[in-house]
C-alpha cells in the first residue's frame, strides 16, 4: 500500500444535523436499497441537509458541492452541469452523445447528464455517494452518484414560504405545502422562481443581464396509502430553465463584447409512479418513470461584435436537443419471513429497463448545412444483492449487476453506428460493527458503455472508443464518541481504471487562420485515482458546533496519445484537485440569533487533459446571520464574502483574439460569481 497518501484527519460539516438536546443526530440515507443509517453503509457518503442548504442560501446543486470531499464541477454553461467525483466525470457536451460517469438522481428519476435542473427548494437532503455504485445505479454510477431527495406527501408535512433579494437584481419566491385529502390520500405542492442578472456586463450591448439566471421549478406529489402494506406514489416534476450564457471575454474579466450572447435553456416534464407492497414472503417495489426535455445551448464563438477589429471573424454555435427517457425498475426484497441461510441473510432481486431518444440539431456559422443526429440508447439490466450477518459484529454484503447496452446512432453526415456492450459490475464488502464504531473494507466495480466520435473529420482509428471499467478498493471507519458529541467518517480508496475514457480535442485552422475544434474521446491504457476522505463534526458546547471535510486525491492516467500526436506516458487527470476542504461553524449567540460561517477550499487543478491551463488554489467564504421568531426567520447573508476571483471553466492552446492576429495561444477563463450580499425571509410551520 505504498501508493496510499499519508492519512490526514479532517472534518465535514454540512453532513451533520443537531438534535434538540445538542447531540449529533443519526443520518438516514435513502439511496441504498433499504434506507439505513449513514454509518451502516459500506461506502464514503455525504448527506447535506435542508438546514445546510438554507445556511448556504443555495439555489442550485453547484452551490453545495464544495461541502463534500473530492467533489468538483465544470461549467462552460450557465450552471456547473458537469460533476466529477474522485476526479472522474465529464467536462462538457456539444454535438457528441455522452455516457455520464456520475449519476444524478432526483427522487426516482434518473436525470444523469441533465444536472442543470438541480434546483434545491423543498429538498430534504442531498446524498453524495463516492465510488462505483453499479449494483443499484448501473452505468450511471461508475464514479459515484448524487441524489436529491425532495419532501414527500405524507401525514407529517411542513408548510414553507421563502423569499430572498440580493445584489445583481437577484430574487427568489417559493412556497411548498401539503395536507391530507382523505385519511388515505395525501398531496404536496412546491414551486420556486429564482432570477438574477448575473455578474457579467456586456459593454457592447450595454446590458447587465446577458449571463442571467431565470429558473422555475414546480412539483406535485400524491401518496395513497391503501393499507400499511400497499402504497401508491405519484410524482410530477416541471422545470423551466431560461438562462443566458455570455461568460467569456478576450480579457478574462466580466466585461463581454458579444453581439449575439448565448443561451442555456431547458424545459422538462417528468411523471413517475411507484407501488410499494408488502407481501407475506417479500416486499415488492415497482417504479415507472417518463420524462421529456427540450434543451437549447448556444454561444457567440468569437466573443465580440462585427466591426470590433479588421482581423475579426463572426460565428455562433447553437445546439437544440430533445431528450425522452422512459424507465422501469422492479425489485423484490426479502422480509423476515423470506430470509435465507437460517434467517441470517437478506436478499433482493431487481430488473431494470431504460429507453432513451436524443435528437440534436446543430446550427453553426461555418457549417455548410445544419447538422442533425438521433441517438437511441437502450439499457436492460438485472441485479441482485445479499446482506449476511455472519456474527453479531461481522456482516458481508455481495452485489452483482449485469447490463446490456445497445445504441443506434445516425446523423446528417450519413454516419451510422450500432454498438452493443454487455457490462458486469458489483460490490463485495465486509463490515465490522462494534457499537459506536464501524469498520468496513470493500471491492467494487463500476462501468460505463463505450461509444464513438461522430465528427466526420475524426480519423477512422479514433472513431470508436471502448467501454471503461473502474475497480475500487476501499477501507473505511465510521464512528461516534462515547458522549455522542463528536463524529468521524474516514475512507481510504484506490481506484484502477481500465480503458480510461479521456476527453481531448483537436484544433484545425480555417483558411482565415482562426481555430476550429474537434471534440474527441479516446481510451488511455490505465488510470489510477487514489486518496482519502474524512468528515467530522464536534459539538464543542451547547452554543458552538464545528464541522469540516477534507479530501486528498492523486489521479493520473497513462499511455495515451493526444489528438495532436503527443504521447502521454503519465499525466494528472483533469478536474482533479489534490486537496479539497470545507470548514464550517454554527454559533448560537442568543435564543433567537445564530451565526453560520463556511469556508470552501480547492487546490490547483488542470481544466483539460488536452492542454495545461490550470485553475489556481481557491478559497471562498460564505456566511449568514439568522434571526428567528417562532415560525419565521430573517437571514442576512453573503456569498464569496472576500470577493475572491476564481474560475469554473478554462480553455487553452489557441488564440481567439484578433488584436494579436490570432498568433499567440492564450488561456481563457469563465469566472465564478463575485461577492453577493442579500436578505431572506422564511416561514415554516
Amino acid at each position: 500500500m505504498k501508493y496510499l497518501p499519508i492519512l490526514l484527519l479532517t472534518i465535514n460539516p454540512d453532513v451533520f444535523a443537531q438534535s434538540e438536546d445538542n447531540y449529533l443526530e443519526r443520518i438516514t440515507v435513502s439511496s441504498d436499497f433499504r434506507s439505513s443509517s449513514i454509518d451502516k453503509i459500506s461506502a464514503s457518503v455525504s448527506v447535506i441537509s435542508d438546514l445546510n442548504i438554507q445556511q448556504r442560501q443555495a439555489q442550485h446543486l453547484e452551490e453545495i458541492l464544495a461541502v463534500g470531499a473530492n467533489i468538483n464541477f465544470a461549467s462552460g454553461a450557465s450552471r456547473g452541469k458537469f460533476i466529477q467525483i474522485r476526479g472522474i466525470g465529464e467536462r462538457s457536451q456539444f454535438a457528441e452523445p455522452i455516457n455520464p460517469s456520475v449519476g444524478f438522481i432526483l427522487d426516482d428519476f434518473d436525470f444523469s447528464g441533465l444536472v442543470g435542473i438541480g434546483t434545491l427548494f423543498d429538498v430534504e437532503q442531498v446524498e453524495i455517494l463516492r465510488g462505483p455504485q453499479a449494483t443499484e445505479f448501473g452505468a450511471a454510477g461508475m464514479a459515484g452518484t448524487i441524489k436529491i431527495k425532495t419532501a414527500d406527501a405524507d401525514d407529517n408535512q411542513q408548510t414553507k414560504f421563502a423569499t430572498s433579494i440580493g445584489q445583481n437584481n437577484s430574487w427568489s419566491l417559493a412556497t411548498a405545502f401539503g395536507d391530507k385529502i382523505t385519511d388515505k390520500l395525501f398531496y404536496r405542492f412546491a414551486i420556486n422562481q429564482y432570477k438574477s442578472d448575473g455578474f457579467v456586463e456586456n459593454i457592447y450591448l450595454n446590458q447587465k443581464d446577458t449571463d442571467n439566471l431565470d429558473e422555475l421549478s414546480a412539483r406535485v406529489k400524491l401518496k395513497y396509502k391503501h393499507s400499511d402494506s400497499l402504497i401508491f406514489d405519484m410524482n410530477y416534476q416541471y422545470f423551466d430553465i431560461d438562462n443566458g450564457y455570455d461568460a467569456f471575454s478576450l480579457d478574462n474579466d466580466r466585461k463581454t463584447r458579444s453581439d449575439r450572447p448565448g443561451f442555456d435553456t431547458q424545459k422538462t416534464h417528468a411523471l413517475g409512479f411507484k407501488v410499494s407492497s408488502e407481501l407475506k414472503w417479500a416486499d415488492v417495489v415497482s417504479a415507472v418513470n417518463y420524462s421529456t426535455s427540450d434543451l437549447a445551448y448556444g454561444y457567440d464563438e468569437d466573443w465580440t461584435y462585427v466591426g470590433f477589429h479588421p482581423y475579426e471573424y463572426s460565428s455562433v454555435d447553437y445546439y437544440f436537443r430533445e431528450k425522452d427517457i422512459a424507465s422501469v425498475d422492479i425489485r423484490v426484497l426479502s422480509n423476515k419471513e423470506s430470509q435465507i441461510l437460517g434467517g441470517t441473510t437478506d436478499w433482493l432481486l431487481g430488473f431494470f429497463a431504460k429507453d432513451s431518444t436524443e435528437s440534436l440539431v446543430r446550427q453553426y456559422t461555418f457549417a455548410d448545412a445544419e447538422f442533425s443526429s438521433t441517438y437511441k440508447p437502450t439499457n436492460l439490466g438485472i441485479y441482485a444483492q445479499t446482506d449476511s450477518q455472519l456474527t453479531k459484529t461481522l456482516s458481508l454484503l455481495a452485489g452483482l449487476r449485469l447490463d446490456s447496452f445497445k445504441t443506434d446512432y445516425a446523423d446528417s453526415n450519413l454516419f451510422y453506428q450500432d454498438t452493443h456492450n454487455t457490462l458486469v459490475g458489483g460490490k463485495v464488502a465486509l463490515e465490522y460493527n462494534s457499537g459506536p464504531a464501524t469498520v468496513y473494507t470493500s471491492i467494487s466495480r463500476g462501468y460505463k458503455a463505450g461509444g464513438f466520435n461522430p465528427d466526420e473529420r475524426v480519423s477512422s482509428d479514433r472513431r470508436i472508443f471502448n467501454p471503461e471499467y473502474n475497480w475500487n478498493y476501499e477501507i473505511g471507519v465510521k464512528g461516534y464518541s462515547v458522549e455522542n458529541d463528536a463524529s468521524v467518517r474516514l475512507a481510504i480508496f484506490y481506484m484502477q481504471r481500465e480503458d480510461t475514457q479521456v476527453s481531448d480535442f483537436d484544433v484545425l485552422l480555417r483558411e482565415d487562420g482562426t481555430a476550429d475544434f474537434i471534440d474527441i474521446i479516446g481510451n488511455a491504457n490505465t488510470g489510477t485515482n487514489m486518496g482519502l476522505e474524512v468528515e467530522a463534526s464536534w459539538q464543542l458546547s451547547d452554543a458552538i458546533s464545528l464541522f469540516a471535510s477534507y479530501g486528498y486525491l492523486d489521479a493520473t492516467f497513462e499511455n495515451y496519445q493526444l489528438a495532436d500526436g503527443t504521447m502521454v506516458e503519465r499525466q494528472q487527470q483533469a478536474q482533479a484537485p489534490k486537496h479539497t476542504f470545507h470548514i464550517a461553524s454554527d454559533i448560537i449567540i442568543s435564543d433567537s440569533i445564530n451565526w453560520h460561517l463556511g469556508i470552501d477550499g480547492k487546490d490547483e487543478y488542470r481544466f483539460s487533459d488536452g492542454h495545461e491551463v490550470t485553475s489556481p488554489f481557491t478559497l471562498l467564504v460564505n456566511t449568514q446571520v439568522q434571526f428567528a421568531l417562532e415560525f419565521w426567520t430573517l437571514e442576512l447573508w453573503a456569498k464569496n464574502l472576500l470577493d475572491r476571483e476564481y474560475y469554473v471553466r478554462g480553455f487553452g492552446g489557441f488564440s481567439n483574439d484578433p488584436r494579436d492576429e490570432y498568433a499567440f495561444a492564450e488561456p481563457y477563463f469563465q469566472l465564478g460569481d463575485g461577492r453577493q450580499i442579500g436578505i431572506s425571509v422564511n416561514y415554516r410551520y
